[in-house]
């Protein structure tokens, strides 16, 4: 192993990169808290610099993927449609079926200068995690608590009011609902057998009626949807701690461009989405591509150079405390810094073990609860 190779590796490293993430994005937590002094003020300022905000953290994310492990990102799709990416509004459908599939969606989305304004559709107990729940509130990201009857006019609101927003933006949803797993398969799979739906082998039966309302909501401020199709070489399976270490992937993500003409329709359009999805996962599988011209977007340097402000901004005083507490000679002093090194530890492994694919949601495994949106 090489000597980058052999850093990258390194607990300690791990631990001073999410000490960086974790106090800039309480800061930026906090900054935001006083932006919204200005939204009674001035609306559009406010949600303007929160887009600044929010990709001051998000994008530190991005980087560990472009630029700490180096993973390589394929886009395959059409040239035309190339050139209007980042400049339209668009909902973007990505599958649900690999630990960082959300990361390489952000990817996706920084590589065409959308990251910071970017959307999801995301369970409601996301929005209390601090950090990335706390800085997609001021985002007016739109949060659900899975349960339709409840869900409808929420998300109803949120999306009607993202119709004056000043930044282009992405609306990034996951229809499967949840990630897949061979036990939410089987179960998704009765439920296509019930309904009389053609069975799917390699998603989860997409759920319509969020996808609907969306499209409906944001029909005259959306100008596409990209549905998006994403793998990984070889039989990588990617993980966030994989990525934490340093190690290389190479992602390729099939992008292709379409509206569905009547949101009557929305249903039977997803519904025949998901089958050629499943068609284009059977022959990448068989040939290694996609049927689109390969592409690379240039990579940006911004997450880098946001990542290095912070790392000079906190690292600093951090290595000038720890000089300190050395020179104090006080047990106490360093059992403290100790019980805290072990805390940070512990509060680290619990933020990778959220994108665990075992340790993922149950929403979809219980049979009392079959019934698709």
């Amino acid at each position: 192993m090489d000597i980058v190779g052999f850093l990258k590796s390194q607990f300690i490293c791990h631990l001073l990169i999410c000490y960086i993430f974790i106090v800039s994005g309480l800061i930026i937590n906090f900054i935001q808290l006083f932006t919204l002094i200005l939204w009674p003020i001035n609306k559009q300022l406010f949600r303007k610099i929160n887009c600044r905000l929010a990709y001051c953290i998000s994008s530190q994310m991005v980087m560990l993927l472009e630029w700490w492990s180096g993973t390589d990102c394929t886009l395959y799709t059409d040239p035309e449609s190339y050139h209007k990416y980042g400049k339209e509004n668009a909902i973007v459908i990505l599958n649900h079926n690999f630990e960082i599939d959300f990361l390489c969606g952000w990817n996706f989305c920084e590589r065409f200068g959308v990251l910071g304004s970017s959307k999801v559709l995301a369970k409601k107990e996301l929005s209390y995690m601090p950090i990335i729940g706390w800085m997609w509130y001021f985002l007016e990201i739109v949060f659900c608590k899975r349960k339709w009857e409840e869900d409808r006019k929420t998300v109803v609101q949120k999306l009607l009011n993202l119709r004056d927003y000043p930044e282009n933006f992405w609306f990034l949803i996951h229809c499967e609902g949840t990630r897949f797993t061979e036990q939410k398969h089987q179960i998704s799979m009765k439920v296509a057998e019930a309904k009389g739906l053609p069975k799917l082998k390699y998603h989860l039966l997409p759920r319509t009626k969020g996808f609907a309302v969306t499209v409906q909501c944001l029909r005259n401020v959306v100008s596409a949807v990209y549905d998006s199709t994403l793998n990984f070489r070889n039989n990588e399976n990617p993980t966030l701690l994989g990525v934490l270490n340093g190690k290389k992937y190479h992602a390729d993500l099939y992008v292709r461009q379409d509206v569905p003409e009547d949101e009557q329709e929305c249903s039977t359009w997803l519904h025949k989405l998901y089958q050629e999805k499943d068609a284009f996962q059977e022959e990448y599988y068989r040939t290694g591509t996609y049927p689109a011209v390969p592409t690379v977007p240039p990579r940006r340097p911004w997450t880098l150079l946001n990542w290095l402000f912070w790392a000079l901004l906190l690292l600093y005083p951090l290595f000038q405390l720890l000089i300190n507490m050395i020179n104090s000679g006080s047990s106490l002093t360093l059992a403290s810094f100790a019980f805290v090194i072990i805390i940070a530890s512990v509060g680290v492994r619990w933020m990778i073990g959220v994108t665990e694919i075992n340790k993922g949601s149950t929403y979809g495994n219980n049979d009392s609860k079959q019934k698709q949106k």
